[in-house]
């Protein structure tokens, strides 16, 4: 009997994580069928795939009510994510991370890469954390990706799958909902879309949303409450055009702004990582309390379009993918902590009393065209092959300033004047404008030696070229600095395939990945050994695993092992010119990560899904983090220390029942436990001189429940994210940070921590026709 495919159907890190069931009904019916996904560029169900693929599925993030990273993370075994803002976010699989500037885990919507390319303008904290109304379904792919994903792949990748116009159905639904967060207050949500045929070749869909979060971070200096109140809106308008079973195109423009006022970062103390005051260091009770004296902002800006056209040719598949993007921030950060405050108090205010105060100004500008062209044979032969292009041309803008204002009324200073010999239009400014632009051909292709026995191997050859103009002026001192680079990079796969059963299948893969290096700014009077440029790093991958479920699909199960050999790995250091201390991008030495994931679900009676996750990470350092050369290890990492939020233990355990409470309507309960292990923070070298360890992150659980009915037109949920409180640090660092007794402070050496989110409990309605 022909097996029959479910599409967007729920995907195996959903059912293993235990994310809720569909109906009854539909449970039964997704128990039969088979999971798609598209982790090789083309479907196939999960037994074919040769290697760690998770999949959450629309549904299961509505009903967790997971609209970002830091939601839906515990779906996905060894995915971890670090946030001090909404939108600033910093993406970990495997352990891949060093806490560099560039992205180790690749982000995708749909076929179209989002973010930076280069490591120039902060792409590594600044993964596109796109809300999850009206998606389809979450990808997450484990390991390098270099082949077929390209640059930045290290670790993975991260698909946001969007739901597609459907020809010849009329659909409406929303949602409207209200939270209260403890210490915060209330906030709430309401989300919507509209799917309308124009005909029976093209129908449009459009998706919009809005949420709002109260804030849970108090400021002294300004004396200000809730100050990390964020909110975040936007929408997405989708039209597909199918003239023919063998054509399709389909034209998309998504949009998303994250407005967010102070960072939910709060002080810390340096050893136990549990808040305190800033001025005085003494706990708080668990109340988290930043410094700031001036009003403190990140705007963040998504903008996507794209086209893709599919064109079945009969030996073959056309696509075509074509996209435009923009990203935009706008921060704001008070440092009149930091010591430049003395001279632009020297500067502006004269003698002291102190009167004047500092804020930091960091704009970031991105926009990035891509180009891709793959022609896929069909599936069914004993050989299926997949070529491409791939161009892609990005131009980024980094612009920061410090900028003086009065303590007493926050207001502005104008920054021009004269000081000694001086005159100048600005007190401190610093810039980097880059370009980027790579070429990649790439292959792919699977060998069905026989009805059992498969092999897939590919190969990708990328080039690029980056050229920056970076400058810092001070006080009207200083000069441009251009710098080029130019790299070619062979990324490959090979993964054996066996089929020990149509259910039971064990397969073997060694990957290849990279992330693109880059120019330098080179600083007047630079050391010697200062490195003008930094290469690309990489990761050689070997992986076996085994996909198994059952033939009534009652139990499900998922195991990989691996070993990550990561090298010239991507630091960022402190240098101390002439100048002073610069910020420069370098090479360390050599890290590996080692581990094992699984993943089990179990359906023991009709409507009731338990599972399991857990992962066991082993990710270090294999080296010093000292460049070739010499003489740059102010990051503080030493060879055999643990990578950064990287936890040896983590796992889930979920339950969910659904069953009928008549006239066709649904009931359902469930619930969620997720653990997460010690880990360390980043690297910092004052913080080891100082207490001669690495910043230390205690293990914590965190517990989620919900219910619900579903009436078929209308439904009720109601939830509660982080059920007991639980204290987790996701962040931490900063060390040391002190308020001085300038400003009114002690001097007392601390540091910065961000947490999850306090207990939220909340309730939705929703509609649909």
């Amino acid at each position: 009997m022909k097996k029959q495919v479910l599409l967007g159907s729920v995907g195996i890190a959903m059912l293993l994580a235990g994310a809720p069931a569909l109906a009854a009904d539909a449970a039964e019916e997704t128990a039969t069928t088979e999971i798609i996904v598209t982790a090789q560029r083309r479907q196939q169900t999960m037994i074919e795939v040769p290697q760690s693929v998770s999949v959450v599925n629309g549904d299961a993030l509505q009903r967790q009510q997971a609209a970002s990273f830091l939601d839906y993370a515990a779906l996905i075994p060894g995915f971890t994510v670090t946030q001090a803002n909404p939108g600033e976010s910093r993406l970990i699989l495997r352990g891949v991370n060093t806490g560099s500037v560039g992205s180790t885990v690749a982000v995708y919507v749909d076929d179209v890469p989002f973010g930076s390319s280069g490591s120039l303008s902060n792409g590594g904290v600044l993964a596109g954390d796109f809300d999850t109304a009206d998606v389809e379904r979450v990808e997450v792919l484990r390991g390098p990706q270099g082949t077929l994903y390209g640059s930045n792949a290290l670790g993975g990748v991260l698909k946001y799958v969007t739901a597609k116009p459907k020809l010849g159905t009329v659909e409406v639904a929303g949602r409207i909902g209200v939270e209260d967060t403890k210490g915060g207050g209330s906030g709430w949500l309401t989300t919507g879309v509209v799917n309308l045929p124009l005909g029976d070749k093209i129908a449009v869909r459009a998706s919009g949303y809005y949420r709002s979060n109260p804030g849970v971070v108090d400021a002294a200096g300004r004396n200000a409450t809730g100050v990390d109140k964020n909110q975040s809106y936007g929408g997405r308008v989708s039209v597909l055009f199918q003239p023919t079973d063998n054509f399709s195109a389909r034209l998309s423009a998504q949009m998303q702004n994250i407005r967010v006022d102070s960072p939910a970062t709060f002080t810390a103390d340096p050893l136990s990582v549990q808040p305190v005051n800033p001025v005085t260091g003494i706990p708080t009770g668990g109340q988290r309390v930043r410094y700031e004296r001036y009003p403190e902002l990140n705007d963040l800006d998504y903008r996507l379009y794209s086209g893709v056209l599919d064109w079945d040719l009969g030996f073959a598949t056309l696509t075509s993918v074509t996209s435009y993007a923009e990203q935009n921030q706008r921060q704001i950060s008070d440092v009149s902590t930091n010591a430049a405050r003395n001279t632009a108090q020297a500067v502006y205010g004269g003698t002291p009393p102190t009167t004047v105060g500092l804020f930091f100004q960091n704009d970031i500008t991105l926009e990035k065209f891509t180009q891709e062209v793959r022609l896929a044979s069909p599936d069914d032969g004993a050989f299926e092959w997949l070529i491409g292009g791939y161009y892609t041309k990005e131009d980024s803008a980094l612009k920061q300033r410090f900028a003086p204002f009065t303590l007493a009324t926050q207001a502005i200073i104008p920054p021009a004047g004269t000081f000694g010999p001086f005159t100048f239009t600005q007190f401190v400014t610093a810039g980097i404008t880059a370009k980027y632009e790579e070429i990649a051909v790439f292959g792919s292709g699977t060998l069905h030696v026989s009805d059992r026995f498969d092999i897939t191997a590919g190969g990708r050859y990328s080039h690029n070229n980056q050229s920056s103009l970076q400058s810092v002026i001070q006080l009207g001192n200083g000069s441009p600095q251009s710098g080029r680079s130019g790299e070619g990079v062979f990324t490959w796969s090979v993964a054996p395939r066996f089929e020990v059963s149509d259910n039971f299948a064990i397969y073997a893969r060694a990957a290849k990945g990279y992330r693109p290096g880059g120019p330098n700014f080179i600083p007047p009077n630079a050391p010697a050994n200062f490195p003008t440029e930094f290469g690309a790093d990489t990761i050689v991958s070997y992986e076996v695993g085994v996909h198994y479920q059952s033939s009534d699909r009652t139990l499900t199960l998922d195991a990989a092992a691996y070993t990550l050999d990561w090298d010239n790995v991507l630091i960022t250091s402190t240098v101390t010119t002439a100048a002073g201390p610069v910020g420069v991008n370098s090479n360390g030495r050599r890290a590996r990560s080692q581990g094992f994931e699984a993943s089990a679900t179990l359906r023991p009676t009709k409507g009731l899904s338990i599972g399991l996750n857990g992962a066991f990470t082993d990710a270090k350092l294999r080296d010093d983090t000292v460049p070739p050369g010499g003489g740059l290890n102010l990051t503080g990492g030493l060879a055999g220390d643990q990578l950064p939020y990287s936890p040896r233990l983590s796992g889930t355990v979920t339950a969910d029942y659904e069953w009928s409470v008549g006239d066709g309507a649904m009931a359902y309960v469930g619930a969620s436990a997720r653990m997460m292990g010690d880990q360390t923070g980043g690297f910092n070298a004052a913080y080891r001189a100082a207490f001669n360890r690495r910043i230390q992150i205690d293990s914590y659980t965190v517990v989620d429940a919900r219910a619900g009915i579903d009436f078929g037109t209308f439904n009720i949920s109601v939830y509660a994210r982080n059920l007991f409180n639980s204290y987790g640090v996701v962040a931490a660092g900063e060390y040391p940070f002190a308020v001085p007794a300038a400003i009114g402070g002690t001097g007392l050496p601390l540091m910065t921590a961000s947490t999850i989110r306090p207990r939220v409990l909340g309730v939705t309605l929703g509609a649909r026709f």
